[in-house]
């Protein structure tokens, strides 16, 4: 499953790099997510956090790391996570760049889940990945332009 856009923050590109980089912030503003640990800081964290589509319900515990970051334009990140019988994988994207009125971010995310979630729920999992990723920018947004 790929996910994507971008957005206009009405905030400058060094405070939004800021927020996006810090996994205890974006953590605060991802639906499910239960618990952060930093690992390594600035590179690597560790997470656990609940996702339901429709009656499947399922508990990640998962590792990510940055692996590639140029500041404050670009960052790549991937994580691995596992719930019973379930696993996933996601690498992500974001790129900044200069807009009228703050900074436009674009994302990509490529995630790949399978096992029983994935047999069980795999209809709802591109509509509720996409209302959660919504709730998330939402969010995110809303912190940063404060």
């Amino acid at each position: 499953m790929q996910l994507s856009g971008q957005t206009v923050i009405k905030a400058p590109r060094e405070k939004v790099w800021g927020f996006l980089t810090d996994p205890e912030k974006v953590a605060s503003c991802a639906p499910g997510v239960e618990k952060v640990e930093v690992v390594e800081a600035g590179r690597r964290f560790k997470a656990t956090a609940g996702v339901g589509f429709g009656a499947v319900k399922a508990k990640f515990a998962g590792d990510a790391e940055f692996v590639e970051l140029d500041a404050p334009n670009r960052a790549v990140i991937k994580a691995h996570g596992n719930a019973p019988g379930t696993a996933v994988d996601v690498k992500a994207e974001m790129t900044l760049g200069d807009a009228e009125g703050g900074t436009q971010m674009k994302w990509l995310a490529d995630i790949v889940i399978v096992g029983q979630l994935a047999s069980l729920a795999a209809r709802m999992m591109g509509p509720v990945s996409q209302k959660l990723t919504e709730q998330f920018f939402e969010a995110m947004k809303k912190r940063i332009e404060q």
